[in-house]
C-alpha cells in the first residue's frame, strides 16, 4: 500500500498509544513499546523529547508524511495570519488523503493515499492523484463511478469505528463529499490528543 504497510502499528507501540483508533492495534494488548527493551522503565522525556514525539505522532497519523513534506507544511502554516499550531492542523486536514479518509471512503490514511495515487478520486469532476493536494473551501471530492463498489470502499463505509466530523458534508449513496470549512483544531477527530503548538516549537527552536 505504502512504505509502512508493514510497520505502521511500530509507531502506535513507540507511542503507547493507539494514534488511529484502530481496533487491532497492538496497543490494545501491548502498553509497552517494540524490541526486547520495550518493557524497561522509560526516563522522563527533556523538553525536547517531548516536542519531537508530538512531531512524530502527528507527521505519523496522516499517513507517516516526508519530514521535508512536514517541514512544509509547518513553514506553510507559520506564515499564515493567526495560531501556528491551529494553522498547521488546518492545512494537514486539507489534505485530500486526509479528506478521503475523513469522508470514509477508505478505512485507514494510508488506504487514502494509495486510493488517490491510484485516479480513484475526482475533485470538482476533475481527476486528481496527488495525496497531498490541498482541497479547498467549496470543493466537490468524489468516487470515480468505476471505483464505487471496490470492497474497500464498501468496508470502509460500513466501518462504526469513527464519525465524519462536522466540517465536511458526505453523501454515501453517491459517494461524494463538500469540504465545507477549515476546522478548528478541536473539531478534528484525532484518537489521541494532538500537541501542534509542541511541533511548532520543535521547528522553532
Amino acid at each position: 500500500m505504502t512504505k509502512r504497510t508493514t510497520a505502521k502499528y511500530k509507531l502506535d507501540r513507540r507511542m503507547g498509544q493507539n494514534i488511529w483508533g484502530r481496533p487491532k492495534s497492538p496497543v490494545n494488548r501491548r502498553e509497552y513499546g517494540p524490541g526486547q527493551h520495550g518493557q524497561r522503565r522509560k526516563g522522563k522525556l527533556s523538553d525536547y523529547g517531548v516536542q519531537l514525539r508530538a512531531k512524530q505522532k502527528l507527521k505519523g497519523y496522516y499517513g507517516d508524511i516526508s519530514e521535508k513534506q512536514f517541514r512544509g507544511v509547518y513553514q506553510e502554516a507559520i506564515r499564515l495570519k493567526g495560531d501556528s499550531g491551529a494553522n498547521l492542523v488546518g492545512l494537514l486536514e486539507r489534505r485530500l488523503d486526509a479528506v478521503v479518509y475523513r469522508a470514509k471512503f477508505v478505512p485507514t490514511i494510508f488506504a487514502a493515499r494509495q486510493f488517490v495515487n491510484h485516479g480513484h478520486v475526482k475533485v470538482n469532476g476533475r481527476r486528481v492523484n496527488i495525496a497531498s493536494y490541498k482541497v479547498k473551501v467549496g470543493d466537490v471530492i468524489e468516487v470515480k463511478e468505476a471505483s464505487k463498489q471496490m470492497g474497500l470502499v464498501l468496508e470502509a463505509v460500513a466501518l462504526a469505528e469513527r464519525d465524519v466530523p462536522d466540517y465536511i458534508e458526505v453523501d454515501h449513496s453517491k459517494m461524494t463529499a463538500k469540504y465545507v470549512r477549515i476546522p478548528a483544531p478541536a473539531e478534528v477527530p484525532y484518537p489521541v490528543m494532538m500537541e501542534p503548538h509542541l511541533v511548532v516549537e520543535f521547528y522553532s527552536r
